[in-house]
């Protein structure tokens, strides 16, 4: 397997030691047109694919997509279990029934770990472990345990040679770690090679990484 560092591909398996085979979801329901879509060069609305979302109509679609990242990672921690998979946007309901977002006028506050945790806990019998504070080397201690990690990142860790004015808003799913490079499935990746085990070196991660996260373990 390959992935884009920079300019440079690179084959994964000479990097990472512990690599979780993770199904793959994007917060969209075409991740080829996400590009267009964050580039505002086309609205989430005229995603040919809406419907797949579980959403009433392109309108709701479109105000749902571009805020449940964490529902994207939510999604492929399900499926790498076995568990069956909701539409996205019954599942953000549901989430925010449980207190895991809160709608603020026209916006949404979250995701909001603490209710989250206990939403995922109690609807899947999976364990989850709430980070506040959380060091990519304990990201790696957990993926080595057989432990997935969702972690908050600032949303251009798609572009690993930028420097974000902050940390975190953007939640992404670590899928491998070695001694110097991490891999992450990132909902609102770019390209193939930016969404699934996107490969970028720790050193980078760190730009991004607002040190915290939610672990979250395989069923009991």
């Amino acid at each position: 397997m390959t992935a884009v560092l920079g300019r440079t591909r690179v084959t994964v398996s000479l990097v990472i030691t512990t690599l979780h085979e993770v199904p793959y979801f994007a917060q969209w329901e075409s991740p080829e047109l996400i590009a267009e879509i964050i580039g505002e060069r086309m609205s989430a609305a005229d995603d040919p694919r809406w419907q797949a979302s579980g959403a009433a109509s392109r309108e709701e679609y479109a105000w749902w997509a571009g805020r449940i990242c964490g529902m994207a990672c939510l999604r492929m921690v399900l499926a790498f279990h076995g568990l069956p998979v909701p539409a996205p946007v019954p599942l953000a309901k549901e989430c925010m029934e449980h207190g895991g977002y809160v709608r603020d006028g026209d916006g949404l506050r979250g995701l909001i770990y603490a209710p989250f945790a206990a939403w995922v806990a109690g609807r899947w019998d999976l364990p989850v472990e709430v980070r506040p504070r959380l060091t990519l080397d304990e990201v790696a201690e957990e993926l080595h345990r057989g432990r997935l990690v969702m972690i908050s990142v600032h949303k251009w860790v798609r572009w690993p040679d930028r420097t974000p004015s902050s940390k975190g808003g953007h939640l992404v799913l670590v899928t491998g770690s070695g001694r110097d490079h991490m891999t992450l499935h990132n909902p609102s990746g770019i390209s193939g090679e930016t969404r699934q085990h996107a490969l970028i070196k720790k050193a980078d991660l760190e730009r991004f990484f607002a040190g915290r996260g939610v672990v979250i373990g395989p069923p009991s």
